[in-house]
């Protein structure tokens, strides 16, 4: 290749690459079509249900930033069109406010509330919360027999969240690998329960299975 084609090319990578950069959404969205191959390749929800799981959060989340504002911390979470709604606000009002918003929002079929009535998490809470549920994922790879794929996990104030399609053994097991992670203060199990035969695709995976309620596993 003649040098000044050669350096036409590197001067081309090199703008690229700081446009890349100036430009937030574009690192994202690479990794994200990534990411995004290889979760619909793993995860046990449809194709379909995914990719309005994302739309759900994205739509509430905005919703719930436009009418609450900077006054709650409001995390959410959907899983095969249930979301399930952590963090804080300042008063009751604002918790069912939150709920009725998201209740409202398109394709979503059940919204568990564990959104809590008082201050804002600080930055260090939030931390260690962000370290428990990494300590609980990197456990639920670990356990050989559990696909740590199928389960969603999300952390609040220590309580750790657990949220899939799993079957009942798989559901008992998980818990119990939960409960015993350093950091852990209480399992909220929102599972949707499938059968053996669904696990093992001799029977169709439910599209819209009933989702069961909040259920706290103990301290």
């Amino acid at each position: 290749m003649k040098p000044n084609v050669m350096k036409s090319l590197l001067l081309s990578v090199a703008a690229a690459a700081v446009l890349c950069g100036a430009l937030t959404a574009c690192i994202p969205l690479v990794l994200g079509g990534v990411a995004g191959g290889a979760m619909v390749a793993n995860d046990r929800r449809t194709s379909g249900a995914q990719l309005e799981d994302e739309g759900i959060e994205m739509r509430a989340l905005s919703r719930i930033r436009a009418s609450i504002g900077e006054r709650a911390h409001v995390n959410l979470t959907s899983y095969n069109r249930q979301v399930l709604l952590t963090g804080e606000v300042p008063t009751a009002q604002d918790k069912q406010l939150a709920e009725q918003i998201v209740s409202r929002v398109e394709n979503v079929s059940s919204v568990v509330n564990e959104l809590a009535v008082m201050g804002n998490s600080s930055l260090r809470e939030r931390s260690t919360d962000t370290l428990v549920t990494g300590n609980v994922k990197a456990r639920l790879l670990d356990a050989r027999d559990l696909q740590s794929s199928a389960f969603k996990v999300v952390t609040e104030r220590g309580i750790t969240y657990l949220m899939g399609l799993v079957t009942r053994r798989e559901a008992d097991r998980a818990t119990a690998v939960v409960r015993g992670t350093t950091g852990v203060q209480k399992v909220v199990r929102i599972f949707e329960i499938i059968s053996e035969g669904e696990l093992a695709g001799t029977q169709p995976m439910p599209a819209k299975p009933q989702p069961a309620a909040a259920k706290p596993s103990g301290d």
